[in-house]
């Protein structure tokens, strides 16, 4: 499943109350770390259709990202069952943002 745009609309519906495991991607198109961790991803999302991906662009959604205390980019949050179970700041390879998961 390919990842979904989350907005401050969608947000409760998507993240909060969804069952399983989401994980939120905060980024913005002038970052460069960003625009290399999207495609892993992407990938993710593609490999793991169990798992929710969604992507938050810090900049569309301010209220978000300050929300979460998003205070640098890329951040993942990883939700299981509407509750905040883990974080990732900066870019990782695949293999941890796999790891955030379990």
């Amino acid at each position: 499943m390919s990842a979904i745009v989350i907005t401050k609309e969608n947000f409760e519906a998507e993240v909060l109350k969804a069952s399983g495991t989401v994980l939120v991607d905060f980024w913005a198109t002038w970052c460069g770390p960003c625009r290399m961790l999207s495609p892993i991803v992407d990938q993710v999302a593609d490999e793991h259709p169990d798992v929710k991906v969604g992507k938050i662009n810090v900049d569309e959604q301010p209220e978000l990202a300050q929300q979460f205390d998003i205070m640098s980019i890329p951040t993942l949050l990883v939700f299981r069952n509407g509750q905040k179970v883990n974080e990732s700041v900066g870019l990782i390879p695949k293999e941890k943002v796999e790891s955030l998961l379990s």
